[in-house]
């Protein structure tokens, strides 16, 4: 074989097997082709992301359903389960009590069916939850379980403390029966019998609440930009402080408890006041602020000798100061100073000489 035909041999050779390896794809490709190829991997990225997202929201979802329905079930359980105890106390109430008669030869009780003497609840009544009934006991201020007492015994207690207790609407509810404003004028000294006290504590409430809803009318009927101010919020708040420092004096005039030698200052501050005489009001309540008591400055004491007039320093409480005796006591006595700077610019007084400094 000579050197021609063995070179056209391997030619052809290699031909043939570049023709059979070469790849289906072309070499090169276009920019707008690796584009969308890069936006179809993108794309399915997005969607993967998409699947997993899902997936973990409707697990979480499942979770969340599942420990509703327990918390559901437990709560209902535990409900049933007090129930249980609850009556099983009371059954266990009753054969003692069966017991306790029977021992000292004393007649049965007939079964409570109407609910009068508190045993069972009445056709109407509303069964109220221990919790709820607590936290009603303890903002009227009345002791939440009394010696002996039951649970029926404690709701009728409720309804009756309610059914007593009708709150006047006002900036403080108060049981108070309010008198009308032409009704407000105090007399001047405290009356000695019982009616005439109750009648002056209810003059005393009424025209603190008609001072304390003229004031929180004049706070609403400002302009939006002085109510955002930091002035108008400091006046804001200095009124609802005032407000909430009251209702220790608005408890103890339901209750008949003022001090004399609170009540009368406090009859002779309001005097003034509903005379216009606010000079003579700020007066009566530095009186019982500070009091006329001798306050010892410097040096009291020097040497064995006592100086002249020192026994006047602790000769009697009658002058002391009762805005320190306790701090409700301070807080109230100075909401009343407040008062009577708002009310004289609401009812300004016709001597300019009677406005307060």
């Amino acid at each position: 074989m000579d050197f021609k035909a063995l070179m056209s041999k391997e030619i052809s050779k290699k031909l043939s097997v570049s023709s059979q390896s070469s790849p289906s794809k072309p070499q090169y490709l276009k920019r707008s082709e690796k584009e969308s190829q890069r936006q179809a991997e993108y794309l399915a990225s997005q969607e993967a992301i998409q699947r997993e997202r899902e997936l973990k929201i409707s697990q979480k979802r499942k979770l969340e359903e599942e420990e509703a329905e327990s918390n559901r079930i437990r709560d209902e359980k535990r409900r049933r389960l007090a129930d249980e105890s609850r009556k099983r106390r009371e059954e266990e109430d009753e054969l003692k009590e069966l017991a306790r008669r029977k021992r000292l030869g004393l007649p049965e009780l007939p079964p409570a069916e109407s609910g009068a003497d508190g045993s069972k609840l009445a056709e109407g009544d509303e069964d109220i939850p221990e919790d709820e009934l607590n936290a009603k006991f303890r903002a009227l201020g009345e002791p939440v379980q009394l010696f002996g007492e039951g649970p029926k015994h404690r709701i009728r207690r409720y309804q009756r403390l309610m059914s007593k207790l009708a709150l006047s609407t006002g900036p403080i509810p108060t049981s108070l029966v309010l008198v009308p404003e032409e009704e407000m004028k105090v007399p001047l000294s405290v009356p000695s019998d019982e009616a005439g006290r109750k009648y002056l504590f209810r003059q005393l409430a009424s025209y603190f609440t008609l001072v304390l809803s003229e004031w929180a009318l004049a706070m609403d009927q400002r302009p939006e930009s002085v109510k955002e101010s930091f002035q108008g919020k400091a006046a804001f708040n200095t009124m609802v402080q005032t407000r909430e420092n009251m209702r220790p004096l608005f408890r103890r005039f339901e209750h008949g408890e003022v001090e004399e030698g609170i009540l009368e200052p406090i009859l002779g501050i309001v005097k003034a006041a509903q005379e216009r005489r606010y000079v003579d009001a700020n007066d009566g309540y530095l009186t019982l602020s500070i009091g006329k008591a001798a306050w010892p400055i410097g040096v009291t004491m020097v040497g064995i000798h006592e100086r002249s007039a020192r026994e006047k320093l602790h000769e009697s409480d009658k002058g002391a100061a009762h805005i320190m005796s306790d701090e409700v006591t301070r807080k109230f006595l100075q909401s009343i100073k407040r008062c009577l700077s708002f009310a004289q610019t609401r009812w300004p007084p016709a001597d300019h000489l009677q406005l307060m400094g």
